[in-house]
């Protein structure tokens, strides 16, 4: 059985997804955010919302701050291209932080395979498309490191797609934000010892910090936590995301449990302690 495990570097995600609301003026703040405060990467979202899109929402009309248009125009509105993405690309790199995408379809995993990273062309299946097993394999063909979340799925969804995927499994709860009671952190100890051969993450959408970093101790090594300039702003993930302030304090109290997890046992004296038993022992 897998327990609490002694540390590695936890990879430190800033989930931007489509809280630019379609302004790379937005995407690039979100970025310099991210890497103030140390994340390892950013992570976009990549549709072609034609595909993505269900026939039955496409005319249904939404009132949104650029007036009242389609849901399909809606998405198209907010959905950046590749004048956008290649700006963001050569900005990434001017800021010393890595990129990358969640992918919708196959017209975004063909797109994306133009970025790369430190481990080559990354990308994401997210907990929509989990069940999406022809998406998997055909992201899994045309990317180097693959990742899934399992919001929404049960087991066999998880574990058909964990067999596509070689490389990470994120747990999540779909609900934005999700009810505390609802988080089920307990799962990662059972990824864990399902699939020992792949890496386990987190991807949180709960209020607050404290139980994103409960996931650190339990063997979480890749966070993932959408983020926001402010989460008044208008979008629909933008309530369950962290602002400026929290980001600074996640990517911080992450690399201090990193420091405070030691090798574990058997025991031995700290250095620091060495000098306190000349005091209180004979």
């Amino acid at each position: 059985m897998v327990g609490i495990i002694s540390m590695s570097k936890v990879n430190i995600i800033a989930e931007i997804g489509i809280n630019h609301n379609g302004d790379i003026d937005i995407a690039k703040k979100l970025i310099d955010l991210a890497s103030v405060a140390g994340c390892d990467y950013v992570k976009f979202q990549k549709r072609n919302p034609d595909v993505c899109v269900p026939d039955a929402q496409k005319s249904v009309i939404r009132k949104t701050p650029w007036g009242e248009m389609t849901y399909l125009d809606y998405k198209w509105r907010i959905e950046f291209g590749q004048k956008e993405f290649d700006e963001i690309d050569a900005y990434c790199k001017s800021r010393n932080i890595q990129w990358f995408s969640s992918v919708w379809d196959r017209d975004s995993v063909d797109f994306m395979t133009q970025y790369t990273t430190d481990r080559g062309c990354i990308m994401k299946i997210p907990s929509a498309l989990i069940n999406n097993i022809s998406l998997c394999q055909y992201a899994r063909q045309n990317c180097d490191y693959l990742m899934i979340s399992t919001g929404m799925s049960d087991e066999s969804q998880v574990e058909a797609a964990a067999e596509v995927c070689p490389d990470l499994i994120f747990h999540t709860n779909s609900t934005y934000p999700c009810p505390v009671e609802e988080l089920n952190l307990s799962y990662i100890t059972w990824l864990r010892n399902n699939h020992p051969t792949k890496e386990i993450g987190y991807s949180g959408h709960e209020y607050g910090l404290v139980t994103t970093f409960a996931t650190v101790g339990l063997g979480a090594t890749w966070i993932e936590r959408h983020v926001t300039l402010d989460r008044s702003m208008w979008g629909s993930d933008q309530s369950s995301s962290v602002e400026p302030s929290g980001l600074v304090k996640l990517v911080k109290g992450i690399r201090d449990l990193e420091k405070s997890m030691g090798s574990g046992g058997p025991r031995s004296p700290s250095c620091s302690e060495l000098a306190k038993m000349k005091t209180l022992r004979k």
